[in-house]
């Protein structure tokens, strides 16, 4: 049974919640002994272009400030995402984060310009052997991973598993777990350029009037749908198995690291952050839960969020949990913990 700790918290006052959850990383400091060290990433999601449900950055500022009162150093680290938009290029998602106010310290994006960067994680699970994970994230030993519960169209809801998961993994890590196949190009839009031909680096594109992708030859790096001029190259959704894959990719992001887990549960919609749109949130706000287990941490998120509302929210997600447990990433037993909010 792990330990997952809780502070009520209703506010829509973003600087106490940054301030809780504050609270909950020194009680995890000082409770189970963990060490903060050198230099720490803190990884979020800074929102996609047009939302205005994501968890915004001065929610962030006082973990940043203790952190840098103690002799550490943090960064912001993320990843580029599989799909077309403000965050499928290094350079486009940094914008994208400044403008959404992430200017407190550097901000690293692990996969490289347009997601391709990336080192292999064995896992040998039964439906991935090994995670492309962001090439950025191997330098280091311990992440604050801090997360948005919220629905999400495919995975049920997006907490810490999904952070991990798709968080952590390269373009190329994204499209596995999304998909069992290679991209795919439509010949309508495509114009025949050839800029993707090019840029292959395991020539597994060639052209006749259009592009074509030889999946003999295509490991599903999907370095192409960025590059494309024209949006012609994309991920053919919906692939088997994904909640699963989900568990073992956050397997894999989590394998030999020592993290934080820290989720807000605020702003609860119900839908992710990757949503490029103002959305309303289903249920009311709640609070903020940490723990160092991740699949204890989205298990109590979920039944409090169920609980809270009264309906079975976001409840097809129980099947990453399991999964999760399972092949022993974390428990989804759990000792549920509430802390009285302090004043910092």
């Amino acid at each position: 049974m792990s330990e997952v700790y809780f502070i009520k918290n209703s506010s829509a006052n973003y600087a106490e919640l940054g301030k809780d959850a504050l609270q909950l990383l020194k009680v995890i400091v000082s409770e189970t002994g963990y060490s903060l060290e050198g230099e720490v990433p803190i990884k979020v999601h800074f929102g996609e272009k047009g939302n205005t449900t994501f968890i915004p950055a001065v929610c962030y500022d006082e973990t940043i400030n203790y952190l840098k009162e103690n002799n550490v150093s943090p960064v912001y680290i993320e990843t580029n995402v599989l799909y077309r938009g403000a965050r499928t290029t290094s350079q486009s998602h940094i914008e994208t984060a400044i403008r959404h106010g992430f200017t407190q310290i550097p901000i690293v994006i692990a996969d490289g310009e347009i997601g391709t960067e990336y080192h292999e994680v064995v896992i040998d699970k039964e439906y991935i052997q090994k995670c492309k994970i962001g090439r950025g994230f191997k330098k280091y030993s311990k992440f604050i991973v801090m997360s948005h519960f919220k629905g999400h169209v495919q995975a049920g809801f997006g907490g810490a598993l999904k952070q991990l998961a798709m968080g952590f993994a390269a373009r190329g890590g994204k499209l596995e777990q999304h998909s069992d196949i290679s991209p795919v190009i439509s010949a309508e839009r495509c114009s025949g350029c050839g800029l993707c031909v090019g840029k292959c680096d395991f020539d597994a594109i060639f052209r006749t009037d259009t592009a074509v992708i030889d999946e003999k030859k295509c490991i599903g790096c999907a370095g192409c749908i960025a590059i494309c001029p024209k949006g012609a190259i994309r991920n053919s959704w919906g692939g088997s198995n994904f909640l699963e894959k989900l568990s073992e990719y956050a397997y894999g992001a989590a394998k030999d690291k020592d993290n934080i887990y820290i989720s807000f549960l605020h702003n609860i919609t119900k839908d992710c952050d990757c949503m490029g749109k103002p959305m309303e949130p289903i249920t009311d706000n709640i609070g903020i839960l940490a723990s160092r287990d991740p699949v204890a941490l989205d298990t109590a998120c979920l039944d409090i969020v169920q609980e809270s509302s009264g309906e079975k929210l976001f409840d097809n997600g129980r099947i990453s949990l399991k999964h999760a447990e399972k092949i022993g990433l974390g428990n989804m037993e759990y000792k549920l913990i509430e802390k009285t909010r302090q004043a910092i």
